[in-house]
């Protein structure tokens, strides 16, 4: 059984059935030997980007997103503190905290990321798109 981490961006887009979403992404998400893990990172990444209204298009996502989870089949992935601590202890320029938690959640459980951003791939986790 396989087990994936979710992009913020890939889940939003499968919950959408978004066309950006790859046919690899999408024929992984699908399987139904895959165990599919969602951070606690990206439930705080939406609440946060629909606050500051960069998420329009995600309607009822941001006060829903436990139940779509649920529905989806999706496994929800805590941030625990050694995840914390690979999260904060990651080299490079790159700021973006939410970023660095999937990245340093892959590093910790060994599951690859589901995402277009070349980041993942720059920090040298493993990525499926």
């Amino acid at each position: 059984m396989s087990n994936l981490i979710l992009d913020t961006h890939t889940l939003l887009w499968w919950l959408f059935d978004d066309p950006r979403l790859s046919t690899a992404a999408r024929a992984s998400i699908a399987n139904p030997k895959a165990r599919i893990w969602v951070s606690a990172a990206s439930a705080w990444e939406v609440a946060t980007k629909a606050r500051l209204g960069k998420l329009p298009e995600a309607g009822d996502v941001p006060t829903k997103l436990p139940q779509y989870i649920r529905q989806a089949r999706f496994l929800e992935l805590p941030v625990t503190i050694e995840h914390s601590l690979k999260a904060g202890a990651l080299p490079g320029p790159h700021r973006d905290p939410f970023d660095r938690m999937l990245i340093a959640q892959s590093f910790v459980t060994d599951y690859p990321v589901v995402t277009t951003d070349q980041v993942f791939k720059e920090y040298g986790a493993k990525v499926i798109w």
